[in-house]
């Protein structure tokens, strides 16, 4: 018998277990989705590409917040390292931007400092005479000391460091930055591509570099009076730029530029059709649960509580099947989700198993979530694309999907055809 303090432990190990974090490769708790997510494989899809192409890529890749990107991107920055090529890596939200209000300067600023920071055997002189020629001009805006005298690599980190913080952090002196960078692009990224090709030199013979700007896609939207967003300002308008650096490029973007009336410019400026992953099916198309998506996020959930209860997961962890199918349906196949609706059902439960109630709070909690992201005008819109599975090329439905209130499914039919189809967040379908 299990003692009261013994259980408060055993569910505070379980909610941690489940904070929605990305894996890093070679995680046990990592699950391949790639059955019901239309067979998508960034290793596969992407790295092939990189590995293959005798000239530099520059794709993207794309998909909701929360859904599995990052997990997958450092799958495949793995299996790059693991073949001997250089990727430089980072999460552009973590350090470099805000996400708020985030322009391509933002993005060359951040390309920067982690060039300069992982290539650290490559000459740095072109970048750290950049800075040097502008630090007068920075010193006037950031109001801190810039070091002009013998720059050196670590000293030029750290003021680069300065520039992308106060870019993230700081509103008002924001666009003071940009304003004064923006004018001095073309040779930031001459400098760039001076440091770029020194570095590879440094490489074994046949490899590849890569960057991976991981996050870009939770750049939040925002309309001007043309009808014209920030997103397709950055990487439409700006698309000459972003593949200006002469190395392979991954750059992540929202999935509601995917479906913008730019999506076939994206096709033509960048190289391959955008990868998209998909939500994880759990439902067909008829409403029906799917058997065998329900049972990849059985496993997800397995693989995140303590060992020997994955067995009796039913009832020692749930209280019935039925009570775990329903946690499953209500995340829709959006991993995030099932994690936070795994850690809010945790919270609901005093002693295992997990209740009908519990589970039902979870998902009314979450409901009021995703209730308050809907506007008035959407509504019908959700009721539309609910009964018929598709979505239209408007400004509604792309701000739909951004927010998740809308998800994207894949399947193959019997022809073996790729179909794509789309539904509500199941926590809404109660309000429709």
């Amino acid at each position: 018998m299990i003692s009261p303090e013994e259980m408060e432990d055993l569910l505070d190990e379980m909610y941690n277990n489940f904070a929605p974090t990305p894996l890093q490769p070679g995680d046990p708790r990592y699950v391949d989705c790639r059955s019901v997510r239309g067979d998508e494989d960034v290793v596969k899809d992407l790295g092939r590409t990189v590995r293959r192409s005798q000239a530099f890529t520059y794709q993207l890749y794309s998909g909701h917040r929360g859904s599995g990107k990052t997990t997958e991107l450092l799958r495949l920055k793995k299996d790059l390292e693991d073949r001997g090529h250089k990727v430089v890596y980072f999460a552009a939200d973590e350090e470099d931007l805000s996400v708020q209000d985030a322009q391509y300067t933002d993005i060359l600023l951040a390309c920067t400092r982690h060039l300069l920071q992982d290539l650290k055997n490559a000459d740095s002189k072109p970048i750290l005479s950049w800075l040097q020629d502008r630090s007068q001009k920075l010193k006037e805006v950031m109001l801190t000391e810039i070091t002009t005298d013998e720059l050196t690599l670590e000293v030029g980190l750290q003021e680069f460091a300065k520039l992308t913080a106060a870019v993230r952090m700081e509103p008002g002196q924001r666009q003071k930055i940009r304003d004064l960078v923006e004018p001095h692009t073309e040779t930031l990224i001459e400098a760039l591509n001076a440091l770029i090709k020194d570095g590879t030199k440094h490489l074994q013979e046949n490899t590849q570099l890569l960057v991976i700007a991981d996050n870009l896609d939770r750049i939040v939207p925002i309309f001007r009076e043309n009808g014209r967003s920030n997103h397709e300002e950055i990487f439409l308008d700006r698309h000459e730029q972003l593949k200006a650096l002469n190395c392979h490029i991954i750059y992540t973007v929202p999935i509601s530029l995917i479906y913008s009336s730019g999506s076939t410019e994206l096709h033509v400026d960048y190289d391959g059709i955008p990868q998209v992953l998909p939500s994880i099916m759990v439902r067909q198309k008829n409403n029906d649960p799917d058997d065998k998506g329900l049972n990849i996020l059985r496993n997800m959930i397995e693989l995140r509580i303590p060992e020997h209860l994955r067995t009796v997961l039913v009832p020692e962890v749930f209280e019935s099947e039925q009570v775990l199918q329903e946690l499953c349906l209500m995340s829709g196949g959006y991993v995030r989700d099932l994690a936070q609706l795994m850690q809010e059902a945790i919270n609901q439960t005093d002693t295992l198993p997990i209740g009908a109630r519990a589970v039902q709070r979870a998902a009314d909690n979450l409901r009021d979530v995703y209730r308050r992201a809907v506007k008035e005008n959407q509504w019908d819109i959700l009721r539309e694309v609910h009964q018929s599975k598709k979505i239209k090329n408007g400004q509604i439905e792309r701000s739909l999907l951004f927010s998740r209130c809308l998800l994207e499914y894949r399947y193959f039919d019997d022809n073996r055809d790729k179909q794509t189809w789309y539904d509500v967040h199941p926590v809404l379908w109660k309000e429709l």
